[in-house]
């Protein structure tokens, strides 16, 4: 793509820099099932190279996590999905930049206890080099409705 400011305004650099979006939206929607496919399956070693190496991962009990960390309750079933669901609402783009926002609800065991989760969830993944890496996940809890 080129830098020269007389060619940014034109139709054919919208629609470059419109192609580019869509296909980078398209990958980080791509890599965001496949995370969450592992974290189903347990599967640490196919969840590690999504994986920023200074990944800070939340969980909606205000708990946190490191990369390592996080591979390490996975292969080990402290954290062990029965279900997750993940649809996304929106993915915001600014450079190598890519911040996903959704909402997530799952069963899961944490240390043999069920939970049930529902939350809203922002997702930021970073383009390094051609490959995405989930840099930063936080999900923050959706209060039950008053009954």
């Amino acid at each position: 793509m080129t830098h020269d400011p007389a060619t940014r305004d034109t139709p054919a650099h919208d629609s470059a820099v419109h192609d580019s979006a869509a296909q980078d939206a398209a990958a980080v929607t791509a890599l965001e099932n496949l995370r969450f496919e592992a974290m189903l399956a347990g599967d640490a070693d196919a969840l590690a190279p999504l994986l920023h190496d200074r990944l800070g991962y939340g969980h909606s009990s205000a708990a946190r996590e490191t990369r390592s960390s996080l591979l390490e309750k996975l292969r080990a079933g402290v954290l062990d999905y029965s279900r997750i669901d993940h649809p996304i609402a929106d993915i915001l783009l600014s450079g190598d930049t890519a911040v996903v926002v959704g909402t997530m609800t799952a069963s899961v065991r944490i240390a043999g206890n069920p939970v049930e989760l529902n939350g809203s969830t922002i997702s930021v993944w970073v383009r390094q080099g051609e490959s995405w890496r989930l840099l930063a996940f936080q999900p923050t809890p959706i209060p039950a409705a008053a009954s």
